[in-house]
């Protein structure tokens, strides 16, 4: 199993990024898929997930900017960051879980400036 994530880097707040993540090896349309990131010095946090029959839930600090959509056919699952703030910047985290499994990508940085 293997979830590969991309479409970090630097932008100046206010501006936009979209975030990929492809999943190998796992049940993609069957599983529910996570976004979590990790600022420097904070704990890791959930951004946003999108269940297999595709209700969304958001953080209250990226609700209304974030989306979260998935394409089964794809096996990709993305994370539309609108109008981002210095304090999105932190490293950001695919994650996919179907019981018992719960899988992890490696990070993609976001780096966001004024």
């Amino acid at each position: 199993v293997q979830l590969q994530a991309c479409g970090g880097g630097s932008v100046q707040a206010g501006n936009s990024l979209r975030l990929s993540c492809v999943a190998y090896g796992t049940v993609f349309s069957a599983s529910t898929m996570r976004w979590f990131r990790q600022a420097p010095g904070k704990q890791r946090e959930l951004v946003a997930e999108i269940f297999a029959g595709n209700t969304t839930n958001y953080a209250g600090s990226v609700k209304g900017r974030f989306t979260i959509s998935r394409d089964n056919a794809q096996n990709t699952v993305y994370l539309q960051m609108n109008n981002l703030k210095l304090d999105d910047t932190a490293v950001y985290y695919c994650n996919s879980y179907r019981y018992p499994n719960n899988y992890w990508g490696q990070g993609t940085l976001v780096t966001v400036s004024s």
